[in-house]
């Protein structure tokens, strides 16, 4: 489909010249005599791009780029100037414009300035939509008991800079607590940082952690920067931390301590301001006792205790994560979400959810796929109880 352009102009000749250059290129062209009529075309039609002169009756386009941001924010903006105009110009795009072009165009610069305006804005759409989904992803859906009061602790916790260890089985929604804890905290426009201490090999965890020197061991071909720098500012979030060696430990346990790391084959101390928030599906006080974990960590860790029940503690919320998961997933699939009968929701709560909130979640996404327009008991029965 072509992109549509809005030309503003109370010269004809300047507007057919424009409309002439950009038709030529593939363009769906629109005009205005006038800033008034501009406007009005603004307030009932979507573009893709609008060029707009300086100097005209009624309106002049420092007041129509004002209107228009008012109306459609998001349209990129490129005024076009008199060589007697140029400030004007230039204060224009101070004030919002993508972009000025001087009379009389030339060809070459109009179509790299509209081209580029067009490449914004559908960046900054683009940005929108991720955030949207990034928000939609740390969304924690529940309003049981026991999600209640983790939601209270994280609305006082967060604002802290208190580090905090969650607990809870695999797949109960740990990181999303983690995520939520950053996005609330002072430290929501840094980075955060998630290291899984089970996926990386013993004898590499150090070096994700604290990076490592060029030459340090064999395959270090190139200075490597570690997590805990990386989040300097932000937040590190370090995923079963239970699975982690002893000799990481110690060195971690010191990062917390002194608010300083070592790089693997390096001498120089570099300091860091890092939050961690941990998580395990372990008991650590059983891990210490058998001597796999770190009391003095444990302590250093555990400022704030949050645990995430499993699904079969809160059964509950499937009912809302159903509808979330069903309605998430159909956008993704960029289909209608289908609806599900409440005798399927009740079949759901009386089956044992040994992977939690994920296990939930692939059950929803495999009902979508398999069952008809309304998921129904039989669907449940049919393609989550047989499995």
């Amino acid at each position: 489909m072509a992109q549509t352009i809005l030309v503003i102009d109370d010269e004809k000749a300047i507007r057919r010249a424009l409309i002439d250059i950009l038709s030529m290129e593939g363009f769906k062209v629109e005009e205005a005599a006038d800033g008034a009529e501009g406007i009005q075309k603004i307030e009932s039609n979507t573009y893709d791009c609008i060029l707009c002169d300086i100097k005209m009756p009624k309106m002049d386009g420092i007041e129509v780029l004002k209107k228009a941001q008012e109306l459609k924010p998001d349209i990129p903006f490129i005024v076009i100037s008199g060589h007697g105009s140029i400030e004007t110009a230039v204060d224009a795009v101070k004030k919002g414009a993508f972009d000025y072009i001087s009379k009389p165009p030339d060809l070459n610069r109009l179509l790299i300035t509209v081209r580029n305006a067009m490449d914004k804005k559908l960046l900054v759409a683009e940005t929108k939509q991720l955030r949207k989904r990034i928000s939609k992803s740390s969304e924690m859906i529940g309003e049981s008991s026991p999600m209640k009061k983790i939601k209270e602790t994280i609305e006082k916790v967060a604002p802290t800079e208190a580090r905090v260890l969650i607990t809870g089985d695999n797949g109960a929604g740990k990181e999303l607590v983690a995520r939520n804890i950053h996005e609330l905290s002072t430290r929501k426009n840094a980075p955060l940082v998630e290291v899984n201490c089970a996926a990386i090999p013993s004898e590499l965890i150090e070096s994700e952690l604290f990076g490592h020197e060029k030459g340090s061991f064999t395959s270090a071909i190139k200075q490597r920067i570690g997590k805990f720098e990386q989040a300097s500012g932000g937040t590190l979030f370090m995923d079963e931390i239970g699975d982690m060696s002893m000799d990481a430990q110690a060195k971690v346990l010191r990062a917390l301590q002194e608010g300083k790391i070592t790089r693997v084959g390096g001498e120089k101390e570099i300091k860091v301001d890092v939050r961690v928030i941990a998580a395990t599906n372990k008991n650590l006080m059983e891990e210490v006792e058998a001597k796999k974990f770190r009391l003095d960590l444990y302590h250093r860790l555990g400022v704030i205790l949050i645990h995430v029940p499993s699904l079969n503690d809160r059964k509950d919320d499937i009912p809302l994560l159903v509808t979330h998961f069903l309605k998430e997933i159909s956008d993704e699939y960029k289909q209608a979400s289908k609806e599900i009968d409440k005798e399927a929701i009740k079949a759901l709560q009386t089956y044992n959810w040994t992977g939690n909130i994920r296990e939930l979640r692939n059950a929803v996404e495999r009902l979508i796929i398999l069952a008809d327009k309304k998921i129904t008991k039989k669907d449940v029965e049919q393609y989550i109880f047989m499995n």
